[in-house]
């Protein structure tokens, strides 16, 4: 009486009208069998999951040379690991891009945010091993901390201005800073001494490298500075102690009054090459030579500052970033250095410009290579970052998200094609370059008012957590699940009690 349009055969009538709208989408094994008894893939119920096949073991045996698993319709993605542990017998491990899908990457989430610092940190780096953190920043203070349960455990202190840049050596024993006040500053990573106090600049340091050469006779600490000048610093261990020469290897670029600033510089993988870029516009390339470092390329390709530079992970290529719009993708070819010039006012098909009034300059704002240097990526000043074919230019992905400016590029150490961004809005990205999709953003919120910026960030060795750093002295680690027990313990602050006490200076 309530519903007089349903009849006897109504049931049967909706079964018999779902059935072939489920077909489209999901085709059954054998078609034409009308049931809403049937099972597997003839049940009504089915679904995507319910009806995919797992990976046979056949499929991990037959994938030699590093072949990519064969994606047969209907197969499962999730492995067996007892058929994987089978398969390596005759086709070797599985590449984690295999094993572990990039969505994985969206189950990081931010374990702990201590207070550490009094002033904004801009320097951030896991050592070599990925138990430690070290941070830097405006307070003059160089901070080491437990990266596993999130520990202070020292404080490096000595510098009388803001902190620049920093980095640790190949061999995980030294960790050097560069400051304001024009000093470098060597500790030993160990016990916490100072090693040495280099002096050699008279404008303040922009950057500070370790030139990553296994070789004995290459082992130069680099630094670069505002007064125009790239300083090599030579040093040497004896019976376990290191010796910095009193006096550094110098190039003074000075080829424009008041335009000689050196601001960035990135090595080779192997250590042999350099690459520096300045305000003066140029590019610069020297090699770590038997007899001392060479300059070997200095060229004008750029119309405004360069403030961003990247070596590639192999091979002899490498890209500069400018002010005034353009990247350049430099590889060593015939004997001569060329390059493919990337134009941030580049733009997909059929999409439009992101900036609403047309005089807004674009400017590069910090450079990236993908692991599998592939692919480099550009941040860009109208909040866009920029994913191009390295081998041939062309724009391949415009990626946004971001509502301020991104200094923050880093692309993950293992898995090819995901980028880590972060910038002075307040948020962290973790991409996907090559579908162009976000996997995962967090946003360093302080308060119910205010975003602190993301000042840098970094991918731990392994690639399974990420240290970042904010303007008002966090540091953040995000990993995978709540981590380890000690994070909730900690209190909200970490300071020792002796970080701002005056410091004695000796007369030199």
């Amino acid at each position: 009486r309530k519903y007089p349009h349903v009849g006897p055969e109504h049931l049967l009538e909706v079964c018999g009208r779902i059935g072939p709208l489920l077909d489209k989408v999901l085709p059954p094994a054998v078609s034409g069998v009308m049931s809403i008894l049937g099972a597997g893939r003839q049940s009504l119920l089915r679904t995507k999951e319910s009806v995919s096949r797992p990976r046979q073991l056949i499929d991990y045996y037959t994938r030699m040379h590093d072949r990519p698993l064969s994606d047969v319709v209907n197969r499962n993605n999730t492995h067996n690991f007892v058929r994987v542990l089978y398969g390596r017998e005759s086709a070797g491990p599985l590449t984690r891009r295999q094993a572990i899908p990039t969505s994985f990457y969206s189950k990081q989430t931010l374990q702990r945010r201590t207070l550490g610092h009094l002033s904004a940190v801009y320097c951030v780096l896991f050592d070599r091993t990925g138990k430690y953190i070290i941070t830097a920043a405006d307070d003059f203070l160089v901070k080491l901390w437990s990266a596993i349960d999130g520990r202070l455990l020292a404080t490096f202190r000595g510098a009388s201005a803001e902190i620049t840049d920093i980095a640790i050596n190949l061999d995980n024993t030294m960790l050097a800073a560069g400051s304001l006040d024009r000093i470098l500053r060597v500790w030993d990573m160990q016990f916490g001494g100072p090693i040495a106090v280099l002096s050699g600049h008279t404008g303040m340091i922009t950057s500070v490298n370790f030139c990553p050469s296994p070789k004995t006779d290459l082992r130069f600490l680099v630094t670069t500075s505002t007064d125009g000048s790239v300083a090599f610093w030579e040093y040497s261990t004896r019976n376990g102690k290191t010796t910095f020469s009193s006096k550094p290897t110098s190039y003074h670029e000075k080829l424009r009054p008041g335009q000689a600033q050196m601001i960035c510089a990135s090595f080779s993988p192997g250590g042999i090459f350099m690459a520096a870029g300045s305000a003066d516009h140029h590019v610069r390339v020297y090699l770590m030579s038997e007899d001392g470092p060479k300059r070997i390329l200095e060229t004008e390709s750029h119309l405004d500052t360069v403030d961003s530079i990247q070596w590639a992970h192999n091979g002899l290529n490498f890209i500069s970033g400018s002010k005034d719009g353009t990247a350049l993708v430099w590889h060593f070819e015939s004997q001569q250095w060329k390059s493919i010039r990337l134009s941030m006012g580049d733009r997909l098909p059929n999409c439009p410009p992101v900036n609403q009034e047309d005089n807004v300059k674009l400017k590069v704002t910090m450079v990236s290579w993908d692991n599998t240097d592939n692919w480099v990526i550009t941040a860009v000043n109208d909040f866009t970052i920029k994913v191009w074919n390295a081998h041939t230019g062309k724009l391949h992905r415009v990626l946004r998200g971001h509502t301020n400016e991104i200094y923050v590029l880093e692309s993950h150490q293992k898995d090819s094609g995901v980028l880590l961004s972060a910038g002075h809005d307040g948020q962290l990205f973790i991409w996907d370059i090559v579908e162009g999709v976000s996997m995962a953003n967090f946003v360093n919120r302080i308060d119910d008012h205010c975003e602190g910026g993301i000042y840098d960030a970094k991918w731990s060795p392994d690639g399974m957590m990420i240290a970042a750093t904010d303007s008002h002295g966090h540091i953040l680690i995000f990993g995978y699940g709540s981590g380890h027990e000690k994070l909730k313990q900690l209190p909200q602050e970490l300071f020792f009690h002796t970080d701002y006490r005056p410091l004695i200076r000796d007369s030199a």
